[in-house]
């Protein structure tokens, strides 16, 4: 709250107060003039626009209005904000227990507020795509945070094995043609990026919408037209780019084609895997982010070399 605001008694003229406005000047935030009774109790509240309308000679006791929505100094910054919202005013007093005026909070502080609110959900959302929430490990101890963080990394690590079992198997195909090495991580960023993209359309989706087969099929054919055009852009361009700098068609084609493939299945992990978690009745949340990106990796790899040793062996 601000200690920024104009208090008068009841028994003031209208010309009163204006003369103490003059003398002592108005702030900026100034909106609304509060009065007091002769104990100094909060009796009513006048608008601005209200006291330079009346009459000069008017007492302050016929012109303010008596029912003041009010804020009581123990409340929260939550609390304050419902007020704002629910009777749409400029600014509220904050009284104490004896109804004494000790502040004012205007609508800056209900926008701040809103905003922050917002900028937390969205700082939840990014920490929740990696596997656990903010407010789990802000003020947790050392094992705790561990605790939370530690259990979704795994399966980082078992699909980055996986990951590595799948290179292996294709060393003759990787050795056929380095560049496809050169590429691999540009393909695993798309791949990624895109499931991230289409697990977090299915989410917000799911707070509105209560999933069922058909809102799933709907989903589905969205994201598989969305992706198959993503695919074809992104495979183009990146095939275009391997064959003006390496001037070999089949390398070029097989990693657009790949793109092409790999963007579809990681738009269909996307949206499964949080609606396969709520269907479970699990914490989508926290659990999707990690498992789709785990399973686009296996996949991006599996098709990556797949196509291309398909490719190469006609060369």
């Amino acid at each position: 709250m601000t200690k920024d605001f104009y208090a008068f008694n009841e028994a003031e003229t209208v010309s009163q107060a204006m003369d103490a406005v003059r003398a002592h000047g108005l702030g900026d935030r100034i909106a609304y003039f509060y009065v007091m009774d002769d104990e100094d109790r909060l009796t009513g509240v006048i608008p601005t626009k209200l006291l330079l309308t009346e009459p000069l000679d008017r007492p302050l006791s016929q012109i303010m209005i008596k029912n003041i929505v009010v804020i009581p100094e123990n409340a929260t910054a939550g609390d304050a904000c419902a007020l704002f919202a629910d009777h749409k005013f400029l600014a509220l007093p904050v009284v104490d227990g004896t109804e004494r005026i000790v502040g004012v909070v205007d609508i800056s502080m209900f926008t701040d507020e809103v905003l922050d609110i917002q900028n937390q959900e969205r700082m939840n959302e990014i920490f929740e795509t990696i596997g656990y929430r903010v407010s789990q490990v802000r003020d947790a101890s050392i094992f705790r945070a561990f605790k939370f963080r530690f259990p979704w990394l795994l399966a980082t690590i078992a699909s980055g094995t996986i990951c590595a079992a799948l290179a292996s198997v294709f060393e003759i195909t990787i050795s056929r043609s380095i560049a496809l090495a050169f590429f691999l991580t540009l393909v695993l960023g798309l791949g990624e990026s895109v499931s991230i993209q289409s697990m977090t359309v299915a989410i917000q989706a799911m707070h509105s919408t209560k999933p069922s087969l058909m809102w799933y099929m709907r989903s589905f054919r969205r994201e598989t037209g969305s992706a198959l055009l993503v695919g074809i852009a992104c495979g183009a361009i990146v095939g275009l780019i391997v064959f003006l700098w390496l001037g070999v068609p089949l390398v070029a084609a097989s990693i657009g084609m790949s793109i092409l493939m790999i963007l579809c299945l990681a738009s269909f992990f996307g949206l499964s895997v949080p609606a396969l978690l709520h269907t479970l009745g699990l914490d989508l949340k926290i659990a999707a982010g990690p498992i789709t990106l785990a399973l686009t990796d296996i996949a991006t790899l599996l098709v990556y070399f797949s196509t291309a040793t398909v490719l190469l062996r006609q060369a």
